[in-house]
Formats: structure tokens, C-alpha cells, sequence
């Protein structure tokens, strides 16, 4: 029986948080919802999901500062951690990528797109783990 792996997203549009957890529920994926920056770092360190799919605007606690502490903690510092957000301006992705995700996703992306990125993170994580090649995800979407 294959395991369904369990990705985290973190997001406070209803909409969007509902078309993302269809999308990655079509994808064989359980997805578990939390809304803001304080339910992402609480429900990471409890419910050690696989991946987080972070957006970066969120009340109560930003992406940056959630994504900061999600990496502080030791339980929780190697999940793969993919920024999903609207900021898509000069150095955004470097901001990202600094505050401690592995990969950058500017919305609006498609069904495609995100999946290709959770594939690729969940690829370097095996390879970090001895079991498989891993392949960027510029370089697989120009593969694309």
C-alpha cells in the first residue's frame, strides 16, 4: 500500500487554500490547513507533515518569520519548505530562499507548476537521504 505523503499549507485565503488542497488532493497528496504563521509553526512541529507549501503574506506571524522558526526548531528543520506567494518582485525569491525555503513558487501558478515543485523537493530530499538524484527546479521546468 502506497503512503500518501502529507503536505502542510499554510494559508489565510479560503479560496485559495481550497483550490490548492483540491489540486494537491487530485495529486495523491493529504493536505493539512493552517491559516496563518502560528498555526504553521504549531502544526508543523505536531503534525510533522513532509513538505510545507508556504505563502509569505499571513496574519498573526509573516511566512518569513514562521518559516525562521519552523528551521530554529530541530524537529521540524528538515522538512522542505516551498514559499507559494504573491510576491513576485525584484529579490523576492532571494528573500525567500534566505528566510529558509528551499524553493520559490510565484502565484498565480497552475496545477502543473505546483506539483512539479513539490516533486522536485520531495526528489532532492531522497537525494539528501541516499535515494535518488536530485534535479532543480529551473532545470526541470525548462525539461517542462
Amino acid at each position: 500500500m502506497l503512503v500518501r505523503k502529507r503536505v502542510l499549507l499554510v494559508e489565510d485565503h479560503p479560496d485559495t487554500s481550497e483550490l490548492i488542497r483540491k489540486e494537491l488532493s487530485f495529486g495523491g497528496y493529504d493536505v493539512l490547513i493552517a491559516e496563518d504563521g502560528r498555526q504553521a509553526v504549531a502544526f508543523a512541529a505536531h503534525l510533522l507533515p513532509d513538505l510545507i507549501i508556504m505563502d509569505m503574506r499571513l496574519p498573526k506571524m509573516n511566512g518569513f518569520e514562521a518559516t525562521k522558526r519552523i528551521r530554529e526548531n530541530p524537529k521540524t528543520a528538515g522538512i522542505p519548505i516551498l514559499a507559494a506567494t504573491a510576491l513576485n518582485g525584484p529579490g523576492d525569491r532571494e528573500r525567500c530562499i534566505a528566510a529558509g525555503c528551499d524553493d520559490y513558487l510565484a502565484k498565480p501558478f497552475t496545477h502543473k507548476e505546483l506539483l512539479a515543485a513539490l516533486q522536485v523537493l520531495f526528489d532532492k530530499s531522497a537525494a539528501a537521504a541516499g535515494d535518488a538524484p536530485a534535479e532543480s527546479s529551473t532545470a526541470k521546468a525548462q525539461n517542462a
